[in-house]
């Protein structure tokens, strides 16, 4: 069963390089773009790490940070949350070759997302 841990966060940026950069020389991040998705990760040491979403205003937009929590079942996490007021946004979706996601909006309006790592995804 999953312990629910936070397993990446989203910072969403208008400028990838200059968000990695940014971070880069600020805390040490490393950062590896992957700009096939417009997107570039970062790896925090000793917490989760996470990625730069580039703003597209719609899903992404400035300020909005998504907190991905771990589930081993996505579906019923996702129902879960329903039952208890949440709104699903984005729901279970393959991110090849990585794993699985889902978004939803809690009672008070946060996103937050869910994820569950492939046989070769990040955990």
């Amino acid at each position: 069963m999953s312990n629910h841990a936070i397993v990446h966060v989203e910072i969403p940026a208008q400028d990838l390089d200059a968000a990695g950069k940014f971070y880069s020389e600020l805390f040490g991040w490393a950062i590896q773009p992957m700009p096939d998705f417009e997107y570039a990760t970062f790896d925090a040491p000793g917490g989760p790490g996470g990625g730069f979403p580039k703003v597209d205003g719609q899903m992404y937009k400035p300020g909005d940070v998504v907190v991905y929590v771990s589930t081993d079942d996505i579906e019923a996490t996702l129902a879960k949350a329903e039952s208890l007021g949440a709104r699903t946004l984005v729901p279970r979706s393959e991110v090849p070759g990585f794993g699985w996601f889902a978004m939803f909006s809690d009672p008070s309006g946060n996103r937050m997302a869910l994820w569950t790592a492939g046989p070769n995804g990040p955990r």
